[in-house]
Parts: C-alpha cells; structure tokens; sequence
C-alpha cells in the first residue's frame, strides 16, 4: 500500500471522527493514530527510543 493510499485512509477515518464524533472524537482518534505510527515505526525497527532522547546536531556541527 502506497503512503498516499494510507494517508487517505487516515484522513478519511479522522474525517468521520469529526462528523460523528465532534471535535474531541476526532483529536482523541488523531493522537491515537500518531501513538501507532510511532509504535509501529518501532516493532519494525525503523525507530530506537534513544532517537527521542538524543540531542540533534546543528548546522555548524555538519559542516566541521
């Protein structure tokens, strides 16, 4: 499945979310979809809990 294909399906039950259920169904259906993203990235092994916790390099730290 194509990640446009999947961003429509996401959209598409956040849409009924907010029909249905007001504006609380749908923030409540947002970040619980944003949880299984991240804990799906991790089953697959695309994501390490130290990525969260890690500090970023900047832009003078990539030059050197």
């Amino acid at each position: 499945m194509s990640m446009a294909v999947a961003g429509m399906i996401a959209g598409m039950g956040l849409g009924f979310a907010a029909y249905f259920g007001g504006f609380a169904a749908f923030l409540l259906v947002a970040s619980l979809g944003a949880i299984g993203f991240v804990v799906g990235r991790f089953v697959d092994g695309d994501l390490a809990p130290g990525d969260f916790f890690r500090p970023r390099e900047r832009d003078d730290d990539r030059r050197r």
